[in-house]
């Protein structure tokens, strides 16, 4: 049974969180963008900026794999959903775990592809927001899952701080694209 919410104090919590998530990755961004670059070279070929994204989403399989490990942890030590989904209804435990696990694993299929897509189109202190963006996935995961059973408002923070860099660097990289065919 779905506890009762007021969806209208929910709906500020997302809006406050969302919004200091935005200001929280801007920052992010700003400070890899201007101090990375002074610190490390970063690749110039493309197979080298494709391998050096790769290497950062290290990272993010890492959060895939825990939250794998979540799902099959309880299943094992659990009566009730040792059985898995095929045998009878998941209890309200390993249907949080499953939704983390499959929430985590599709931010992780959009921001590799994001991550990748930017390492073709873009070099220089661009590629230093390939480790900044998984920084803030790996960031955003943890008050994400902590937050799985208090509701959404629990969750906007780290929901945001893994989508919003994703969706920055698709925008990234259509911008480097349109400007280069245009």
């Amino acid at each position: 049974m779905v506890p009762s919410i007021d969806l209208r104090r929910e709906q500020r919590k997302i809006v406050w969180r969302a919004l200091a998530s935005a200001v929280f990755c801007s920052l992010v961004f700003a400070a890899a963008y201007t101090v990375l670059p002074r610190y490390f070279s970063f690749p110039v070929d493309l197979a080298e900026r494709l391998a050096f994204a790769l290497q950062a989403d290290i990272f993010i399989f890492l959060w895939v794999v825990l939250a794998v490990r979540r799902v099959s942890r309880h299943r094992f030590y659990s009566a009730t959903d040792s059985g898995a989904a095929a045998f009878g209804a998941p209890s309200a435990e390993i249907a949080m775990r499953a939704a983390f696990l499959q929430n985590t694993l599709e931010q992780a299929v959009i921001a590799v592809g994001a991550h990748l897509a930017l390492a073709t189109l873009a070099s220089g202190a661009s590629l230093a927001l390939i480790p900044a963006a998984v920084t803030l996935f790996a960031i955003g995961r943890l008050p994400f899952l902590l937050g799985y059973p208090h509701g959404a408002g629990a969750r906007a923070f780290g929901m945001v701080t893994t989508t919003l860099p994703t969706i920055g660097l698709y925008g990234w990289a259509l911008w480097i694209l349109a400007v280069q065919l245009f």
